[in-house]
């Protein structure tokens, strides 16, 4: 007795096997959860390359419609599902960046598509807690998604015999399809974003090319979150310094945290700047050496930072001193 017929239209070879393999994995499960239902003997899948299909018949007396077809639906359904979202949600997400937001180049394409992928899976291996934490959070997502998606393919497979899955994609699932908009959305915003910073930011590297040289060194002074404070060559507190009007109106409009410490640099415009903290992996420190690029030198533990970090008392140590007691590392984008 045939319980149903799967096909894919424009399918490979290959593709037909993996969806073949889907409905064998989902199978086994269900022959794992009612071991009255011998896999076996009670159903069988034949796959047909030429007319792009795999047929499920089910071996009568063994197998019950009644009994055992609303599981054998749901199994049906979550291979189906499983399929879907591994091999054709990358080909949906490429086709609503290209029709409904208009992206016709192919990197700029494949671009935004690793966007959604980041948004929709995540890093490949988590390699911190938080990392983690989404990691598992992505695939509950993923879950969800898939079990929406099997909902409606196990209710069109209760009261038909046949599903073309190509079919069925393009006109059934249109919360799928919402969903996945939503996330193209989202990633060309970001993309979008992305690209308009690091514009910026090669505005900004341009602006420090053509400054000149007003001081030999300065060092910066992270206290620690969004406050700094800046030095001479003798280590000597730099009054507040009016920052460059036109710099500064591209800084309020274009960034956040980082503003006054890149405006009053690119203002100053030293030869070198050497970045005192004890947080180098911050944001902040990425941007300072994207901007100022090998002007800029990192120190995490030198004698007169360091009394600072130690004890808030002030630091005005003499410049040989300073030279003589630093350990930095340098930067080359």
């Amino acid at each position: 007795m045939e319980l149903f017929t799967v096909s894919l239209m424009s399918a490979s070879m290959e593709a037909l096997d993996r969806l073949h393999r889907c409905l064998n994995e989902e199978f086994v499960d269900l022959h794992n959860e009612n071991e009255a239902i011998n896999q076996t003997a009670a159903h069988t899948f034949d796959l047909d390359y030429e007319a792009n299909e795999i047929k499920c018949n089910a071996v009568l007396p063994q197998f019950n419609l009644v009994e055992q077809g609303p599981a054998a639906y749901r199994k049906a359904a979550g291979a189906f599902a499983n399929y879907i979202l591994a091999e054709l949600e990358p080909l949906l997400l490429k086709a609503i960046i290209r029709k409904q937001f208009h992206y016709e180049d192919d990197k700029e394409i494949g671009t935004v598509e690793l966007y959604c992928r980041n948004l929709l899976y995540g890093a490949a291996v988590p390699t911190s807690e938080e990392d983690q934490a989404d990691s598992d959070m992505l695939r509950n997502d993923r879950e969800r998604r898939k079990n929406k998606v099997a909902d409606e393919l196990e209710q069109f497979l209760s009261s038909h015999t046949r599903i073309h899955l190509d079919g069925f994609v393009t006109f059934r699932l249109a919360t799928y399809w919402e969903e996945l908009r939503e996330v193209v959305a989202y990633a060309v915003d970001e993309y979008v974003m992305d690209q308009q910073y690091q514009e910026f930011i090669s505005l900004l590297k341009y602006f420090v090319r053509m400054q000149e040289i007003k001081l030999p060194i300065v060092h910066v002074l992270h206290k620690g979150g969004t406050e700094f404070a800046l030095y001479d060559d003798q280590f000597q507190l730099l009054e507040a310094i009016q920052a460059d009007r036109i710099v500064a109106e591209m800084l309020e409009t274009e960034m956040n945290m980082e503003d006054m410490i890149v405006s009053t640099l690119i203002t100053v415009s030293p030869q070198q700047i050497v970045i005192h903290t004890r947080q180098p992996e911050l944001p902040v420190m990425r941007t300072l050496e994207t901007i100022f690029e090998q002007r800029v030198q990192l120190c995490t533990d030198c004698e007169h930072c360091g009394s600072y970090f130690e004890d808030t008392a002030a630091i005005q140590p003499a410049a040989n001193d300073v030279k003589a007691g630093l350990r930095v590392r340098n930067v080359i984008p």
